[in-house]
This record gives C-alpha cells, structure tokens and sequence, in this order.
C-alpha cells in the first residue's frame, strides 16, 4: 500500500496529490473508506475558519461542501495488487484513527505499507532530492540501506507517518515512511519585498520516490511523465531566480544558490538495472554516431 495524507508534513504535495496522481493515473478503485466521525474539529477557539470545511455557494443555495475522506483504493498490476490510500490527518483520537488504519491494513492482506511525506528544506532546486526513512521493525534497515535514504535522529512533534509506524510495529506490520526534503528559499530576512519561493508540486520529488518505489515493489510504471514535468519545474525555476536576480540584485540569488549546491551531498538512487539500461543506451548511442 502507499499511503498519503492531506496534512502537515506536505511539503510540494508530496504526500497528497502524488497519491492522489497515482489514483488517477491508474484509474484505481474505490474500495473502502474510514468514516470521518470521531476524527474532526469543526472549529478551535481563535483560529476563525482554519478548520472549517468549505462551503459554496450560489443564490444560497448549497452547490457543494467539503467532507473530510479518508479513502482506500485497489489497482491490479498484473499478479499483483497495490492499495492507494488518501487520507486526512485526523486532530481527534489519533489512537483509535491508527487502529481502524491498521486493521483495514490486516484485513485487507497487505504486505508492507509505504507513507509519503514532505518537508521543505533549503537545498538545489536542480538535483536530486534527499529522502528519509522512517521504518516500524528492524529488519526493514538492511533493504532500506540500498535505496539511497538517509535517517534522522530527530526529536519532537510526531508526523503521522511517523506515528503509524510506530503502531504499525507493535503489530509486526511493515511500515515504511519515506518523506523527502523540498525545496524552498526565504529571502524575508534580507528584503521585505520578496518572502521566497517554494515549489508546491515538486514532480522531481515525486519521481525520485517513486523510482524507489518502483524497484521496492516490482512495478511496471511509467515514470517518464515525472521525470519530464520535473526537468520542466526546474528550468522554470532557472527563469525565477534568473527574474529574480535581475529585479533583486541586493538579494544576491545566485550566490546564495551557488552556496547551497555546493554544500549539498547528493545520494543519488542508482539501481543495477538502471545501470545497465544507461549504459545500453551509451552504447547504442555510439554506434549510431
């Protein structure tokens, strides 16, 4: 299963909309859902409409209203069957949310379960981005070892993939959280006409996950409409920093990308395969020249 979540740690969507991509993509089924009654605040003292649902109107008339969902979807890959959930991160009763997530889990037969998660970071907007593993039983570390993550000795606030994970392992379930870093740049601190930039979908980021993914898993997916969406982002993102720099020479955006690349250590995730297919191509390349 892979396992997303309209919620904190959402950095360029990378928990949200590639799930919700990887759905549409498919043409997934709707399979089951986890009612949202205990899981909700309408409303907290002071923050006015930050958790209401939204509502449309017209002539008041009720034309639509947004509900909290928290939904299962199965795709059939050949011998295979891959379960896409999509979810809202609950506020209430967060242990009784990770006990029906994880029964559906057990019911439903699946092997192992990989959340996604991202949070932003300052790093090259034109590389490879950083991922790291949060895993619920030893013996996952070995394999995950061969995926080019990193992992984090963090302290604090829970994500929820973090907090299932640890469920998930007091279960024995296999549960892996990959989140990666986003780029994002905060330029407030040195001219108050310019807060930053920050990509909302990074597609680099979502082919970089879904590279491994792919390999974890033995899927035949087409990631070739990721990897070019991504390459567009980033020459996209040439042109920003390129405006940016024209209209901002105080801020000295080169500079400060020149420094953060140079500091970056790249991992990059470069299965055998992939190896042998680049190095195919090299070859045929040659000939034809």
């Amino acid at each position: 299963m892979l396992a997303g979540w309209r919620q904190w740690a959402d950095a360029g969507n990378m928990s949200s909309g590639l799930i919700q991509y990887l759905i549409d993509q498919t043409a997934a089924t709707r399979i089951g859902l986890i009612k949202p009654t205990h899981f909700y605040l309408f409303q907290a003292p002071g923050t006015h409409h930050f958790l209401r649902p939204d509502v449309a109107l017209e002539e008041g008339l009720i034309k639509s209203h947004d509900v909290r969902r928290n939904e299962f979807h199965y795709w059939r890959h050949g011998r295979k069957g891959v379960v896409f959930f999509l979810g809202d991160e609950p506020h209430l009763n967060a242990e009784l949310y990770a006990e029906l997530w994880l029964d559906a889990v057990e019911a439903l037969g699946i092997r192992r379960v990989i959340c996604l998660g991202g949070v932003y970071g300052s790093m090259p907007y034109d590389r490879e981005r950083e991922i790291h593993a949060i895993y619920s039983l030893p013996r996952l570390k070995p394999e995950l070892d061969r995926y080019a993550v990193k992992y984090s000795n963090y302290q604090g606030g829970s994500t929820i993939g973090a907090y299932l994970a640890y469920h998930a392992g007091q279960r024995g379930i296999e549960l892996v959280d990959l989140y990666a870093f986003v780029p994002a740049y905060d330029f407030s601190q040195v001219s108050n006409q310019v807060q930053g930039l920050r990509i909302e979908n990074d597609f680099q980021a979502w082919f970089d996950v879904m590279r491994r993914i792919r390999h974890m898993f033995e899927l035949e997916l087409d990631l070739s409409e990721l990897e070019t969406r991504g390459l567009e982002m980033a020459s996209s993102l040439d042109s920003q920093v390129e405006e940016l720099s024209r209209r901002y020479p105080k801020l000295k955006v080169r500079e400060l990308m020149q420094q953060i690349s140079d500091s970056y250590e790249e991992m990059p995730f470069m299965p055998l395969d992939d190896l042998l297919a680049r190095e195919l191509g090299d070859l045929l390349d040659g000939l034809s020249s």
